[in-house]
């Protein structure tokens, strides 16, 4: 989804809950809406950076972050706080 010029990439886990990040990756811009989730982690499909969805920091031992945006739903609509 798009908020301006802004991309971000949104996850309902299995858990329920909702995660919105930035939808690039730090190290080579790929594309974190197409990456695989796996608990709390979004991995890379370019290149298997694994980021923490919660805080947007890449795992050791690579580095680097994403920008992460506070949800909430309210009556089934989702809301994200830029």
């Amino acid at each position: 989804m798009r908020a301006g010029e802004t991309q971000i990439a949104l996850f309902r886990l299995s858990s329920g809950t909702i995660r919105a990040i930035d939808n690039r990756c730090p190290h080579k811009q790929g594309p974190l809406a197409e990456g695989i989730v796996s608990n709390d982690i979004i991995i890379c499909p370019l290149h298997a950076r694994k980021i923490d969805l919660q805080s947007g920091k890449v795992l050791e031992p690579d580095t680097g972050c994403v920008t992460t945006y506070l949800t909430r739903i309210e009556n089934g609509q989702v809301f994200i706080q830029l």
